[in-house]
């Protein structure tokens, strides 16, 4: 490692990263084949962006030839409780841990912009492009090429040092760097996050099926969920961390130190009948600096009628028949099904 790698790394661990590794652009070259299977399948569902500039997206090397180095960052959000305490609220909802305050894309890409400056001004020369999971880069591949921890039996990454709870920062350079060695599975025999899953999305270990998985059901799926899925959804409304929770390398979790990330008390466990009778205007104040609030009312509500069928509270009804006239017809669809299934 040089003397300016590791001065850049010392300065984004002080700038609020956990870990920073290096890889090369073209670390993973598996990546366009295993990424074309998944479309050809069709198994992206209404993901239609990882099909769009697919050759950027399953190579670092093709989305900006200039780069020598990939730098990937971890960033934690260890959550201060148990986020698996909600699913004995069937009156409550199941927000995500990582939504349950401000957007992290906003405070990861400016901590990443500060790590870039800071690099600048030690390299003039250098040029950098900064992602957050935004633009068509395979972060998690990348972030184990890296050496900052491995893809999971749910695909996700995780560190034995860091656990699950870690978002990923990627800056693309023109400087050349030494790169870390790759981290291997560590994942042994346990099936754990693959048990955890209530609507079965893993066909197999390491292998994910998005279009069955709770987090793109209520986030990315627009329009009726599936009635073979609707009922187990539970009552998740945004997002899903069972996998994840269930881990067991979250022992060795690391604590956030951003405060931005810490739980919102109004979001831990809200009650549903509060937010089934959401507008788009009170919607958008309550979620304002949220993540949530990019799946729009009409989603958000609709996923809040699926929780109230599940949860067998007859004493919600009177908060779903309004939703019977509502002007959106996917949310009038979950809202005669909710009532269906309470009644």
């Amino acid at each position: 490692m040089t003397d300016l790698q590791k001065r850049l790394a010392d300065y984004a661990i002080e700038a609020g990263f956990a870990k920073v590794g290096f890889c090369r652009p073209d670390a993973v070259p598996e990546l366009p084949e295993r990424l074309a299977a998944l479309v050809d399948a069709g198994m992206h569902g209404q993901m239609g962006w990882m099909a769009e500039r697919m050759a950027w997206r399953g190579s670092a090397a093709a989305l900006w030839p200039e780069a020598k180095t990939v730098i990937m960052f971890a960033e934690t959000y260890t959550p201060e409780h148990d986020p698996t305490t909600v699913f004995e609220r069937s009156e409550a909802g199941a927000i995500s841990v990582y939504a349950q305050n401000r957007d992290y894309h906003d405070i990861v890409k400016k901590r990443l912009k500060n790590v870039g400056r800071w690099l600048i001004s030690q390299e003039p020369d250098a040029q950098i492009k900064v992602f957050v999971d935004t633009a068509p880069v395979m972060e998690k591949p990348l972030a184990q090429a890296a050496g900052l921890g491995w893809q999971g039996k749910h695909t996700n990454l995780l560190a034995r040092d860091l656990g699950s709870w870690f978002f990923l920062g990627a800056i693309f350079t023109t400087v050349e760097f030494d790169t870390n060695k790759a981290e291997t599975s560590h994942c042994g025999s346990c099936t754990a996050c693959l048990d955890a899953c209530p609507t079965d999305a893993f066909p197999a270990p390491y292998r994910l099926d998005p279009r069955r998985c709770i987090s793109y059901l209520t986030i990315e799926h627009s329009g009726p969920v599936d009635l073979e899925l609707r009922g187990k959804l539970g009552n998740h409304i945004y997002g899903c961390d069972d996998c994840l929770a269930a881990c067991p390398w979250n022992k060795f979790a690391v604590e956030a130190r951003e405060l931005r990330y810490a739980a919102r008390a109004d979001l831990v466990a809200p009650p549903l009948a509060d937010l089934v009778g959401l507008d788009d205007a009170a919607f958008r104040a309550l979620f304002s600096g949220s993540p949530v609030k990019r799946v729009g009312r009409n989603r958000f509500v609709r996923n809040v009628l699926y929780a109230i069928g599940n949860s067998g509270d007859k004493a919600l009804l009177d908060s779903v028949y309004p939703l019977m006239n509502d002007e959106d017809a996917t949310v009038v669809d979950a809202a005669c099904w909710a009532i269906e299934r309470l009644s």
